[in-house]
């Protein structure tokens, strides 16, 4: 399991970090191209309709009634709205 140090972040989320999260952690139920799994796309196009917010919140908060765990515990507020960001422009492929 990768260990995420939200406590100690810096001002700036370290996108490296995030970007290997993203492939690594959500990957596995996502799948690695983030085309789907046993989670939906995360591709810019299965997520076009969702706000950023609404994608930073899923990803704190998860999926109620789903296999999607909040992550909250794990990643703060600004570290999970580079993520929800990459999803939505389409930088992770």
């Amino acid at each position: 399991m990768l260990v995420l140090a939200s406590a100690a972040a810096s001002a700036e989320p370290d996108r490296e970090r995030l970007k290997h999260l993203l492939v690594q952690e959500c990957g596995s139920c996502h799948g690695l191209t983030l085309n789907g799994g046993l989670g939906r796309p995360l591709t810019r196009e299965a997520l076009a309709n969702f706000p950023v917010e609404t994608v930073r919140d899923i990803i704190l908060d998860g999926l109620p009634g789903t296999p999607m765990p909040p992550w909250r515990p794990l990643l703060s507020i600004p570290e999970a709205s580079v993520i929800a960001d990459m999803l939505k422009s389409g930088e992770i492929r």
